[in-house]
């Protein structure tokens, strides 16, 4: 949510800001605006409303603005109306701090009105204003500077905040703190980066700093020096990032979505090979060992959006493969519930950033409670990746799309592999079996580059689709959890009303809504409950439903059935949800191309979500 970019350097900033913000615009956003600096002159405020095309044209690509160093902002409205005037930057009231916030600030009514009572007025509606004219106040009345002002700020304010500050009497430098909301700054040549995701810098730099929680960093040219919230200097590692900037661009595709969805043979491939060797699966390395999973007796997963129906998949693997207990939560639910968590458990957060805001303070009420955390993320030295017990890191590389679809896959196949791991370590999985089912995961990559050939046929249906206003997914077991997320594909991009059931729910109510012509799509590729599925279609079929049927090869009665029927390879039932995914992306993908629809943008979503 939002996105944030800041430089100090040699080089004109206003043209390196607009490019920053351009690889951020799937973070989703209704405005934008940059502040620049030359030398100690006045600092130049531009913002407008909607695309970041706007602001381009409003300063020829950044050319019609001199200066060396800024912060930029796309802005993604909680607090306020989508507005020129609430847009980012903000400033005090004599333009001495000028910032860009990402996060929300809770309390800021309350600050807000001291703030008026100690002379200071608002232009806006947002909680950003609140934050700048605080971080100004303490300024001035103490005198100790931008650390020290911004430090105590930090300490007043309640909520989730990244946050790039630029003082007037500090020309050249930047300054950001975070708490909870993802940072990272770059250095390259005597030249500074500042950004709140990786692909804004890869064109510039691979070699970042990940600024903690609760922390603060000075900017200057070429050189980052960190606090603490005690105003203590601390040090830091510099990491590289292995991505390069390539990988983030559509390399000829025409969305990023269609990109990504033909990656995912080679992520899953990546993301096997990273655990097993000579093969057998390890996550030593990853802080997991064998012994510990001996001792598990409950599995939470907590997760959410398309990462909870990844827990959901992969909850009936687990609970298959061994004895051990599985229940799969809802971050935002699991966070405030009074729950007591059982011995020997173990809580698994599973999030492609490894910033989502519900999900981290899951990971730390978890850890509260003595529990050991598991993270799956997707982003190396992520908040989730920085505070879990243990991580495994899915190598997806940089995701664009808002709509996730490699990452999603990504994780998927981290489930099975832990699955499979957990079922050797505790002796409820023969070897024969082991290695058998690490073949046929292996064959995965392959079988989807088959489907992948067949995406024409699905195009065909998916125009048939663009009219409709409603549809239903429906499967049982693990059909079910995947129709979860071909449901939520179709909704987020395409934007018809759209839900899934588990199949035998449906006399429980939900078939009172089929109507003449609904698209209902049935999942089946779980052998035992295929028939129990088909019954269920013949139900909505007979109350005139549109059928679409996606099965594996062989069940060829599908036809007589469905008016569409899609088919993939044939692999053991526990993995069918890693194709079957496939087909339901590529059709809410065309669904929303045959609409017109912004694919990687989709309206009010965004890609990260930072905070609640």
């Amino acid at each position: 949510m939002c996105g944030i970019v800041g430089f100090t350097g040699d080089h004109q900033a206003a043209p390196i800001l607009l490019d920053g913000l351009s690889k951020l615009e799937y973070r989703g956003y209704d405005s934008a605006g940059i502040a620049v600096r030359s030398g100690s002159e006045p600092v130049t405020v531009i913002k407008a409303k909607g695309k970041l095309e706007v602001l381009k044209k409003m300063t020829n690509d950044g050319e019609a603005v001199s200066g060396s160093c800024g912060i930029g902002h796309t802005r993604w409205a909680t607090h306020g109306e989508p507005s020129t005037l609430n847009a980012h930057p903000h400033a005090s009231d004599d333009e001495n701090v000028v910032a860009v916030h990402n996060g929300i600030i809770e309390n800021y009514q309350e600050l807000r009105e001291k703030l008026t009572k100690s002379g200071y007025s608002f232009n806006s509606q947002t909680d950003t204003e609140v934050a700048v004219k605080l971080i100004d106040y303490y300024y001035k009345k103490y005198g100790q500077g931008p650390v020290d002002s911004i430090a105590r700020a930090m300490i007043r304010i309640r909520g989730s905040y990244a946050l790039c500050v630029m003082f007037g009497d500090y020309p050249g430098e930047i300054y950001t703190a975070r708490k909870d909301s993802p940072m990272i700054i770059g250095i390259t040549g005597g030249e500074t980066y500042v950004a709140s995701d990786v692909p804004a810098v890869l064109k510039y730099t691979r070699s970042v700093y990940y600024i903690g929680n609760m922390e603060i960093a000075r900017l200057e040219k070429g050189n980052a020096t960190f606090y603490d919230i005690d105003r203590e200097e601390i040090e830091k590692e510099l990491v590289e990032i292995k991505w390069d900037a390539e990988a983030a661009e559509k390399g000829g595709y025409e969305h990023f979505m269609l990109k990504e969805i033909h990656e995912q043979p080679k992520v899953i491939k990546d993301t096997i090979n990273s655990v097993v060797k000579d093969g057998r699966i390890d996550f030593g390395e990853h802080g997991l060992t064998d012994e510990e999973m001996k001792a598990i007796q409950q599995i939470y997963i907590v997760a959410c959006g398309s990462a909870y129906h990844v827990g959901m998949a992969v909850q009936y693997v687990i609970e298959e493969f061994t004895s051990i207990a599985v229940r799969v939560e809802l971050a935002s639910e699991f966070r405030y519930r009074k729950m007591k968590l059982a011995k020997n458990s173990m809580v698994i957060i599973v999030s492609q950033s490894g910033e989502t805001a519900d999900s981290l303070a899951a990971l730390r009420m978890a850890k509260d409670m003595g529990v050991k955390t598991f993270g799956i993320v997707n982003v190396v030295g992520s908040s989730i990746a920085r505070e879990a017990d243990s991580v495994f890191y899915t190598l997806a590389g940089p995701e664009i799309s808002v709509a996730t679809t490699k990452a999603y896959s990504a994780q998927l196949i981290a489930g099975y592999l832990l699955a499979m791991q957990f079922a050797l370590a505790r002796g409820e999985m023969e070897q024969e079996m082991y290695d058998k089912l690490l073949a046929e995961m292996n064959t995965i990559p392959e079988k989807i580059e088959k489907i992948l050939e067949d995406k024409e046929r699905i195009q065909w249906y998916a125009n048939k689709l663009a009219g409709c206003k409603d549809a239903f997914f429906i499967g049982r077991g693990i059909d079910y959890a995947i129709g979860l997320e071909g449901s939520l594909k179709m909704k987020e991009i395409s934007y018809i009303h759209s839900e899934a059931y588990a199949a035998g729910e449906l006399k429980h109510g939900p078939i009172s809504l089929i109507e003449d012509k609904m698209p209902v799509i049935g999942i089946l590729t779980q052998p035992d409950l295929y028939e129990k599925t088909v019954s269920n279609m013949v139900e909505v079929k007979s109350r005139g439903a549109s059928l679409m049927g996606l099965t594996t090869y062989g069940n060829y009665g599908m036809e007589d059935l469905a008016d569409f029927t899609v088919y993939i390879p044939k692999t053991d039932p526990h993995f069918a949800g890693s194709l079957s995914v496939i087909p339901l992306q590529l059709l809410g993908y065309y669904v929303s191309v045959a609409k017109g629809y912004d694919v990687d943008k989709p309206r009010n979503l965004a890609k990260s979500v930072t905070v609640e």
